[in-house]
């Protein structure tokens, strides 16, 4: 068996901020997390149980390593407490589930939130790197060399566009849908080598760690929706969530993830006090043009300089519409570009559309209500409906 995760740094930087601020705030809690793939995979994933399961056992093995700690602790938003914390932490194998239900492979992590939701971007990973290493590979990768040729290409190009008040700024967020651990670092490699006036980091911390990246992220969805069973009046939980978090890195990490409940509900929250406390927010689903203009209405609104905030966009990416919205925005405001798929699977064969998300926590239901169609995750109907209801969000199936 080869490994596909070989590093517990092999993962993106929210991890590790989320996680440390629930092991301050809410150590206790305990949580599910479900794996789903959203499309229609070449063969049966449940083909793939042997494997998953083997790689799991591997998981569970390892341990971070001193230079990985040291890494962490250097990151001024890290506290040393956290990295005590790491350096004993273990996934334990008896936290999580792979089985077959037909030829539908089904895995799930449950017990103490703060030891289950690491497993995701792992199990991510695993499961495509596993997946695709049943396709012939030199085509692909040839392939996927040429597209990246091809982006390098248009990126030169677009260096010749006129400057506009902000400068263009795009990163990997390529780790969970990646082909495959080597084709993600070569892809970085060759970006930060060719492109570094434009490529500003990646959300794998192991890979911002040997290349000499900023590792980027700051939460997702996951924290906030952890808030609807913390115990808080339902309607507040997503400012009981900014809240905490503001008091956890007092002006680091300043993105906020705005659609857990939609855009309208988020900034209903986002009072002058967040607007200025948080450096921007970050589009995760919706028109993103409609998302974005709306938060610029908001700054208005309060009376803040919007040219002094970010606005990060994040939702099934490319570089060519990646351009588009930065000429839309950039003479108006800070923007940011995390590009995932596009970038670390773009090789000719149709990536999978999977996700491990957070299902229940602390024995109630969970949920998020999208902006955009098909990606609400919730099992629990009257929970949603609730949910709908004390945020005034119209069912959007």
């Amino acid at each position: 068996m080869t490994p596909v995760i070989q590093h517990l740094l092999e993962t993106d930087l929210y991890k590790f901020t989320m996680w440390q601020t629930l092991l301050h705030g809410h150590p206790q809690a305990q949580a599910e997390y479900r794996f789903v793939c959203r499309n229609t995979p070449a063969y049966p994933l449940a083909e793939l149980l042997p494997e998953v399961n083997a790689q799991l056992d591997h998981l569970c093995s390892l341990s971070f390593r001193e230079e990985e700690l040291a890494y962490l602790g250097g990151l001024r938003f890290i506290k040393s407490d956290f990295v005590d914390f790491l350096r004993i932490f273990r996934f334990q194998r008896r936290f999580i589930e792979a089985r077959a239900n037909g030829p539908v492979l089904e895995i799930v992590a449950r017990g103490p939130q703060v030891h289950v939701m690491g497993f995701e971007i792992y199990v991510l990973a695993i499961v495509n790197e596993l997946y695709f290493r049943r396709f012939e590979q030199e085509p692909a990768l040839a392939e996927g060399r040429r597209r990246l040729q091809a982006k390098l290409a248009q990126l030169r190009a677009f260096e010749a566009e006129p400057a506009r008040a902000h400068p263009f700024e795009f990163f990997d967020f390529g780790v969970r849908r990646r082909f495959s651990g080597a084709w993600q670092e070569e892809v970085v490699s060759t970006l930060k080598e060719n492109v570094p006036q434009f490529f500003k980091g990646s959300s794998n911390v192991h890979l911002a760690r040997t290349l000499g990246l900023v590792p980027i992220g700051t939460m997702a969805h996951e924290y906030l929706q952890a808030y609807q069973a913390f115990g808080v009046r339902l309607r507040d939980f997503q400012k009981a969530a900014l809240e905490d978090w503001v008091q956890e890195y007092r002006g680091d990490l300043g993105v906020a993830l705005t659609d857990v409940v939609g855009m309208d509900a988020f900034l209903a929250d986002f009072d002058l006090y967040f607007a200025k406390l948080f450096d921007g927010l970050r589009h995760d689903s919706g028109d993103p043009v409609v998302w974005g203009e709306k938060a610029l209405a908001h700054y208005a609104k309060l009376r803040i300089d919007a040219r002094t905030k970010r606005l990060v966009f994040s939702d099934g990416l490319d570089l060519p519409t990646a351009f588009q919205l930065y000429r839309h925005f950039a003479d108006r405001t800070q923007t940011g570009f995390g590009i995932g798929t596009s970038l670390s699977n773009d090789v000719g064969l149709t990536p999978l559309n999977i996700v491990m998300k957070l299902t229940h926590c602390n024995g109630q239901p969970v949920a998020k209500l999208s902006d955009s169609p098909g990606k609400t995750l919730c099992e629990d109907h009257t929970f949603l409906a609730y949910l709908r209801q004390v945020f005034n969000v119209k069912d959007n199936p």
